[in-house]
């Protein structure tokens, strides 16, 4: 598997990141600010860090950016499946509208049926299996409809599109001591770590952060190859029953670990977040509840990074978090 991403560079990179800038699906530039100008409470030791709020982004998550390169390099009108527990589906649709594309977007039962509504108001189908049987259901959707999957975080288009938030983090803050990035199937993670790591960031420690109850990322990288698990969070946007393969490699490469953390932590760090104004998903929420609890190593009088990647939750889904 050495040579799944053996061909991947900078300037491959930087094309997608052009592709996601001019996209007509308006990919948005989104803001970086400082923790220091939230109301934000810090316990741990001191440091400098910024907050990357992609839950402004269009669709309401960083996969939109995937979504605009892979869709900019496919035929447009195909037809087309994934899998997704939301954010993805929900970006695949909007694009799927936009190029005029017919799509399918198979569910896990798990996810809240109101991002199922949602993705179904673009024109777009949607079918809800079981975690585990999501990937058969694809594959059938292949052999019997001769659909075109496009995955939702194996995916090298993917990935390069996804790396445009590294560029755009490297414009707000050029030399990061730390990045913090949530990991479910790994595309976000291997994308943003490529493009540091390319762009000469060698002394940057990239994270990624799982749930401790859907950590496919932190078993490959114990196995060293990329494994499956039965997983289960309440973060579902980081609960696919695998870790990528491409992901896996890239992450080997550029990432300096995986940490893990708790739903009932997850949880927490929705609830603080949206008291400061902030309204992030549980996915979305990782990274910055891994810096909150103390699971990043050696970050005092640094620059540190936190990726808030997602802010698609619903008023019905709110109640449920602690005030």
């Amino acid at each position: 598997m050495a040579d799944l991403c053996g061909g991947i560079t900078l300037e491959m990179l930087k094309e997608a990141w052009e592709t996601v800038r001019s996209s007509p699906l308006g990919v948005i530039n989104t803001p970086m600010i400082p923790w220091s100008q939230t109301t934000l409470q810090l316990d741990g030791p001191a440091c400098n860090i910024y907050i990357k709020l992609e839950n402004m982004q269009r669709t309401g998550s960083f996969k939109i950016r995937g979504v605009a390169n892979q869709f900019a390099r496919r035929p447009a009108g195909g037809h087309f499946v994934t899998m997704s527990a939301g954010n993805y589906g929900k970006s695949f649709a909007f694009a799927s509208k936009h190029y005029k594309s017919k799509g399918k977007v198979v569910m896990p039962e798990t996810a809240p049926v109101s991002r199922s509504v949602l993705i179904q108001s673009f024109g777009v189908e949607v079918e809800r299996v079981p975690n585990s049987g999501m990937m058969d259901a694809v594959n059938r959707c292949v052999r019997e409809e001769n659909m075109t999957f496009l995955h939702s975080y194996d995916d090298m288009d993917l990935i390069a599109g996804h790396a445009s938030l590294g560029f755009e983090l490297l414009e707000a803050v050029p030399r990061p001591d730390v990045v913090v990035v949530c990991c479910g199937g790994g595309g976000l993670l291997a994308g943003v770590a490529a493009a540091l790591k390319l762009s000469g960031c060698q002394g940057t420690r990239i994270y990624g952060v799982e749930p401790d109850g859907a950590c496919t990322m932190f078993k490959s990288f114990m196995e060293k190859k990329p494994v499956g698990m039965d997983t289960k969070s309440i973060a579902s946007g980081l609960a696919p029953p695998f870790a990528g393969a491409l992901p896996y490699e890239l992450c080997q490469r550029y990432v300096e670990d995986i940490v893990l953390i708790t739903d009932e932590e997850i949880k927490s760090a929705v609830s603080t977040l949206y008291r400061a104004g902030l309204l992030v998903e549980p996915s979305g929420s990782a990274a910055f509840a891994a810096v909150a609890n103390g699971r990043i190593p050696d970050i005092a009088g640094k620059t540190v990074v936190v990726i808030l990647s997602g802010g698609n939750i619903g008023k019905d889904e709110l109640v449920h978090f602690p005030d």
